[in-house]
């Protein structure tokens, strides 16, 4: 997935610069994307910080943001080399380390610049704001395989069951798995516990101790089973999926601010969406169950004297090939109320 229509990813733009020297308070000016958008333009300065430059129009107001760890947002008249005098919103890369989530950032701004439905410094606040929710709450190491499924499946939940039910922002709200609740999805009478497998031998699925097939105090559990196969030629990707539920919340800040924060406390940064979108992910089967007393798990009560002493920990693997008889809902577009 492309995370931008105007790519700054990489070190070839960022070698159009050449080799100039640079002194004092200069900076060294190109065209980000020559052709395509003529207010862009990317620079460097003598401390050879990384600079993204967008030249305001005449109604545009100032801007200027240093909250924001590693990237500070100045408002500047420039004039010189390589780029048109006049007034310039300036994004400095005060950190090297963080040069490949300056250029997302600089894609996400040109997308909002090309699509033409923000001036430019609001364009630039809310791609800031949303980069700095991530910054403040998520280390930088990627996620695992592994957990990019288990990623993917509670946002495949959310997107494609829940939010075709309720309003995408109430079904935000039930998604409590980030938070540290028991269940992935919470609400007033029912829980959803979400799972994902690559196996080719069904629905077999892993389960994280004995209280995670516990039915809430109150209400009732079910399992989303979601299956998927890894295929070059497949559309779906982990970005791809979480970029269509920010598009969801967009016209909503709450929702939107809501739904990164949750992605950010659930591991996920979208410096990393290179990596993440090279796993594209094929739906093989899905399916919501009703968790009862007959279904595969282990629970508390399973032990007569309860769960043995010293005993940590307990994982073990459920097949629901068998349990069809407890399926409620075999994909989204069936009839159930959740």
């Amino acid at each position: 997935m492309e995370v931008g229509r105007v790519s700054l990813m990489g070190a070839e733009t960022w070698q159009r610069l050449g080799t100039g020297q640079v002194r004092g308070d200069t900076l060294l000016v190109r065209r980000a994307a020559p052709g395509q958008l003529d207010r862009l333009f990317i620079g460097m300065d003598a401390q050879a910080q990384r600079h993204i430059l967008i030249k305001l129009l005449d109604s545009d107001s100032d801007l200027d943001d240093q909250q924001t760890r590693g990237v500070r947002v100045i408002t500047r008249e420039l004039s010189g080399d390589g780029h048109e005098p006049g007034r310039y919103l300036d994004l400095a890369c005060q950190d090297p380390s963080g040069h490949p989530a300056f250029d997302l950032i600089g894609g996400e701004i040109a997308d909002r610049l090309l699509a033409n439905n923000d001036a430019a410094p609001i364009a630039v606040s809310k791609v800031i704001g949303k980069w700095r929710r991530f910054w403040g709450q998520v280390p930088r190491s990627m996620l695992s395989t592994s957990e990019q499924l288990g990623l993917f499946a509670e946002m495949w939940f959310l997107k494609t069951w829940l939010a075709t039910r309720v309003p995408f922002a109430d079904a935000l709200k039930r998604w409590r798995g980030p938070l540290g609740s028991r269940h992935d999805f919470e609400w007033q009478g029912r829980s959803v516990e979400v799972k994902a497998t690559m196996s080719t031998r069904g629905a077999i699925h892993r389960i994280n101790g004995v209280d995670q097939l516990e039915p809430p105090d109150r209400g009732e559990l079910f399992l989303f089973s979601l299956r998927v196969r890894e295929e070059a030629g497949a559309e779906n990707t982990l970005p791809l999926l979480i970029r269509l539920c920010q598009q969801a919340v967009a016209d909503d800040p709450d929702a939107a601010s809501m739904l990164d924060s949750r992605l950010a406390q659930a591991g996920y940064s979208p410096a990393h969406d290179c990596e993440y979108a090279k796993l594209h992910l094929r739906v093989a089967g899905e399916g919501l169950y009703r968790v009862t007393t007959d279904f595969p798990r282990v629970v508390p009560s399973s032990f007569v004297a309860g769960v043995p002493e010293g005993v940590e920990r307990i994982e073990y693997e459920v097949n629901l090939g068998a349990f069809n008889r407890l399926r409620v809902a075999e994909r989204s577009s069936d009839p159930f109320v959740l």
